[in-house]
């Protein structure tokens, strides 16, 4: 099983270095970066607007703890935004991929 991982960062400089290390570790296949998105949200009862960079990682439900706990140590947020979406359906010779690119 394959999933999609979101997080998002303070820094697109925050966000790249999270993505070369969840790779380089085998924790994630692929790691993209969208540099710059708007955030509108509620923390501690106000209404924040924020300038954040998105990370859409692609990983293995045996590796998600994983990656999970690393995405949790390389992030600067309180709390960090990490989502996980099951991958439904996709070309069987990417999902293939994502499993071998993931194994240590």
């Amino acid at each position: 099983m394959a999933f999609l991982v979101l997080s998002t960062f303070s820094s697109q400089k925050e966000a790249q270095k999270c993505a070369e290390k969840i790779v380089s570790a085998r924790l994630a296949a692929c790691a993209s970066v969208i540099p710059q998105i708007n955030s509108t949200y509620t923390w501690k009862n106000k209404l924040c607007v924020s300038c954040e960079s998105l990370m859409i990682a692609k990983t293995t439900e045996k590796r998600y703890p994983a990656l999970e706990r690393e995405i949790k140590r390389l992030n600067s947020n309180e709390v960090p935004e990490i989502i996980a979406v099951k991958i439904a359906r996709g070309s069987k010779e990417y999902l293939a991929w994502v499993e071998t690119a993931c194994k240590k």
